[in-house]
């Protein structure tokens, strides 16, 4: 009787990606990052383990967004004091900080427990074309033809 493979985490070979988001929509350059953290592009993948790769995203700042989504959607934040709810549009969250509408939006698509927090750990994300990874010497991962 065959049983389920389940991977180690000494058996886990994790590599190292760049992710250009220029003119791709937020959405579907938040789902393709957000397996490939998980491990779901993998064959070896288990839920219960870390078996995702390194993410390096860059050119947040050119990130689309589709449709009313730069003037509807809306972020809120708040500050833990009264009155302290604060809130920002898409469209001015991508203007003042992209790399965090980028994080938010592949962070929203994680486990929200302590496998989650150390997926997430592996996502650098720059608002330029510059990373400090090259020592890591990360392959460049064309997701037009996955979306």
């Amino acid at each position: 009787m065959r049983t389920t493979y389940m991977a180690k985490n000494g058996e886990i070979d994790r590599k190292w990606y760049v992710v250009d988001a220029t003119d791709i929509p937020l959405g579907r350059l938040s789902t393709v990052v957000a397996s490939i953290l998980r491990g779901k592009n993998k064959p070896i993948f288990t839920p219960n383990v870390d078996t995702g790769d390194y993410v390096i995203v860059i050119n947040t700042d050119k990130v689309k967004l589709t449709g009313k989504k730069a003037t509807d959607k809306i972020y809120y934040r708040h500050s833990q004091y009264p009155g302290g709810l604060r809130s920002q549009t898409a469209g001015e969250l991508r203007e003042k900080n992209s790399g965090r509408l980028v994080e938010n939006s592949i962070k929203g698509m994680l486990p929200k427990n302590t496998l989650g927090r150390k997926q997430w750990s592996k996502l650098f994300v720059y608002e330029g074309s510059e990373h400090k990874q090259q020592a890591q010497k990360p392959e460049v991962l064309d997701i037009t033809n996955l979306i």
